[in-house]
């Protein structure tokens, strides 16, 4: 039958033969090696996966720790602008405390120094009524001791205090 379509069965065979002896050579020499290569690159590309993961999960870890890092950083700032902060209105509120304790000093002088002055305005109003007293006195003795002209006298002395300007 094989013989009827022209194939001659020993030929058929030794191509057989032929072939498995080529399939076998070819999967020895070109098959193994082939699929070590496929293999090696496997490995070496899950290698490059896995060392990827490490290095993201090394990322990862460092992003978490510069985040702590940072987040605590803005909390050292917080506390030192707050400390800077309380430090400041100490200093305000001693600033000004110190100006009031000046002010008040100074509203005393002030007071004292107007007591002063009001006195010696009254030393020098009654230093003046003296001598407007010795100078009316020295008139009246001078001239003659009649009731008119004594009325005169006065009104001449009060005429000339009112010209002298008083000084308070």
């Amino acid at each position: 039958m094989i013989e009827a379509l022209g194939i001659d069965l020993k030929e058929f065979i030794f191509y057989l033969i032929n072939f498995l002896i080529l399939v076998g050579v070819l999967t020895k020499f070109l098959y193994k090696p082939f699929l070590n290569v496929l293999d090696t690159r496997k490995q070496s590309i899950q290698d490059a996966l896995d060392n990827a993961e490490m290095l993201n999960r090394r990322v990862n870890e460092k992003m978490d720790h510069y985040d702590r890092q940072i987040a605590k950083l803005e909390e050292q700032g917080r506390e030192i602008i707050k400390d800077a902060k309380t430090r400041a209105e100490a200093q305000a509120a001693d600033i000004v405390e110190e100006a009031n304790k000046r002010a008040g000093e100074i509203i005393q002088a002030g007071k004292r120094q107007i007591e002063r002055e009001q006195q010696k305005a009254l030393d020098d109003m009654k230093q003046q009524i003296a001598a407007l007293a010795l100078l009316a006195a020295e008139k009246i003795v001078e001239r003659d001791i009649a009731q008119i002209g004594q009325d005169k006298i006065v009104d001449d002395i009060i005429e000339q205090a009112g010209s002298r300007q008083w000084q308070n």
